[in-house]
């Protein structure tokens, strides 16, 4: 159905603190994957899919906000789901990953664990298409450009490699999300990303986060102005004040 990575990122905020980013991305030969396989808090990212079980995303995130650890929480869901044969399910929290892939998704499929991420996919045209996923990420991990920048180039990759093999089907979606552990963040609006329908999912993905990061940038350049503007016109009232 689709192919997808989690990723989490270790850096030092403004304040010189230490925090966590947490990333899922998705494509798929189908409309509307943002609805059913992505799922991001502050405590990890998890993505379900091949036969979806939309629960399984739901609640795994619910536990690790619970503070479970992804390993027991991904594998407590699959054992109790009578449908883990057609699942796939991955996804990382602060310290570990965890994938798997059911005996009976669909060719080809597998998945992928690196130090801080997870890929998987099925009905891929072939295992290259994770590994290129992972090749493109862990080439700029914990790189200078935005999280959700990169997502997106991992996903170009294995749309490059071959991608999801069903080209008979042209509608596609591709989804992104981000979060991370500052309290206060401010939260940019191209960390949550969607495409639901669309013949060129990933570039269509890639045009929408340029166009929400040049908006979110003209956002905080506009504050920053009408800031400057009235410390200045308060500045012009102290002086006239001094004046008489």
């Amino acid at each position: 159905m689709t192919f997808s990575i989690c990723v989490r990122e270790r850096y030092t905020d403004g304040d010189g603190g230490d925090q966590v980013r947490f990333g899922v991305a998705v494509t798929t030969r189908l409309p509307g994957v943002g609805t059913l396989c992505p799922f991001a808090s502050s405590d990890g990212a998890v993505a379900t899919q091949s036969l979806v079980n939309v629960e399984l995303g739901r609640k795994g995130i619910e536990y690790l906000d619970d503070g479970l650890a992804v390993d027991d929480a991904l594998r407590a869901l699959l054992n109790a789901d009578e449908g883990s044969a057609e699942r796939q399910l991955h996804g990382v929290d602060a310290d570990g990953t965890f994938a798997f892939s059911g005996d009976e998704c669909n060719d080809w499929y597998g998945h992928r664990e690196g130090q801080n991420y997870t890929v998987a996919g099925n009905l891929l045209t072939g295992e290259e298409v994770i590994e290129d996923v992972a090749a493109a990420y862990e080439s700029d991990a914990h790189g200078d450009a935005p999280l959700a920048e990169r997502l997106i180039d991992a996903l170009a990759a294995g749309h490059a490699a071959g991608g999801d093999k069903r080209e008979d089907l042209d509608v596609q979606s591709a989804a992104l999300l981000v979060r991370n552990t500052e309290e206060e963040a401010d939260d940019p609006y191209y960390n949550d990303l969607r495409v639901d329908a669309s013949e060129t999912p990933v570039a269509d993905l890639r045009e929408t986060y340029e166009t929400a990061k040049r908006g979110y940038e003209a956002i905080l350049a506009k504050y920053a102005e009408e800031a400057d503007d009235e410390v200045s016109a308060d500045d012009e009232v102290s002086a006239d004040d001094g004046a008489e």
